[in-house]
């Protein structure tokens, strides 16, 4: 067990290798009760959101429809990264992290009178995650026939209540699966269940070898309050269309306008290693610090998110500095390494 954002929580139940093969060839469950569930409530929550995210709720027309984005402040920094569902057009759901979890709500409260919202937070609920190719069939006799199929009819980023559950089409593994928004006092015994079913638990260790070889962002190392969407490989994130005035958007448009100095790669070690946060690496173009690294159980190598000059190519080698006066090649690679249980990068 480690402290995690302020909560107890478990780096992994036996073998951390195991559990991050049960998630890329079956089903695995995670707590992550630690994430922060926010409901935005009033006639004024669309815009108010629309103000608050880089990224526009303006798109979500369907209830249950979900997004990806993030809070800046007025330097364009990243504040935190979120999910947000439309559920009504006065009833909206967030999901944030659990370290800047305190300051997000105190951010929200600070801007929501103007638009007559409210701001609530929903400590009642814990939120499970079931990832894997086989997260729906081993989860079948736990939710019900119906309940699944409802589940797998929803696209990606969609959200369904069914009964007192709030099950989404969401993770932070790569794979197919979903996560279970749920009132406390049902987590145990719905945790039980799926673990009887098959579904493997999964703890802190491969739950973070799993998103960096998907390409997921960690807050506080590969994104923080420190740099943009723009530097952190999360421009598509950014929704700069039909003039919308959201906080930090002035900040973008004047770094844009003076140009984009570094950017977030994927690095492949191409010899034996850890790769490490906080290591340097030297390309061709300049030097760089690697934000999120590891080694790959899928990959059987190390590999990393790394903050690099603009110019670094696709292809390119660099060096990381494993340790002082250690140098080790490696090379610049499109993310994710991995996604569905296939390898996308060249070995």
């Amino acid at each position: 067990m480690v402290d995690f954002g302020g909560w107890d929580m478990p780096l992994h139940y036996g073998s951390q290798l195991a559990e991050h093969h049960k998630v890329r060839q079956s089903a695995g469950i995670f707590d992550v009760s630690h994430m922060r569930t926010v409901e935005i409530k009033g006639a004024g929550a669309r815009p108010f959101l629309r103000y608050l995210l880089a990224n526009d709720v303006g798109k979500l027309k369907l209830p249950g429809k979900a997004l990806y984005g993030c809070l800046l402040n007025a330097e364009g920094g990243v504040l935190d990264d979120l999910i947000v569902y439309f559920l009504a057009d006065d009833w909206f759901r967030l999901v944030v992290n659990a370290g800047p979890g305190e300051q997000d709500i105190a951010w929200l409260h600070r801007h929501a009178a103007p638009f007559g919202v409210d701001v609530v937070p929903q400590p009642e609920f814990a939120m499970l995650a079931i990832q894997g190719p086989e997260a729906f069939a081993r989860a079948e006799t736990v939710l019900g026939r119906q309940t699944l199929a409802t589940l797998t009819g929803l696209k990606p980023f969609q959200a369904v209540f069914a009964g007192e559950l709030f099950l989404a089409r969401t993770g932070y593994t790569g794979e197919e699966g979903f996560e279970v928004i749920a009132a406390a006092d049902r987590a145990v015994s719905l945790w039980e269940r799926l673990v009887a079913a098959g579904v493997a638990p999964v703890g802190l260790g491969a739950r973070d070898t799993l998103r960096l070889e998907a390409g997921m962002n960690l807050y506080g190392h590969d994104m923080d309050a420190t740099v943009t969407p723009w530097e952190s490989g999360l421009g598509w994130t950014v929704a700069l269309g039909e003039g919308r005035d959201f906080i930090g958007r002035a900040a973008l448009e004047r770094a844009l306008t003076a140009g984009i100095a570094r950017k977030l790669v994927g690095l492949l070690l191409l010899g034996p290693g850890v790769l490490r946060s906080g290591q340097r690496v030297r390309c061709a173009s300049g030097e760089g610090v690697l934000t999120s690294g590891s080694f790959s159980p899928t990959l059987e190598r190390g590999i990393a998110l790394a903050r690099v000059p603009a110019a670094v190519a696709v292809d390119e080698e660099c060096e990381v500095e494993l340790r002082p006066g250690r140098p080790a090649p490696s090379r610049v690679v499109s993310v994710p390494f991995v996604r569905n249980g296939r390898i996308l990068v060249d070995l």
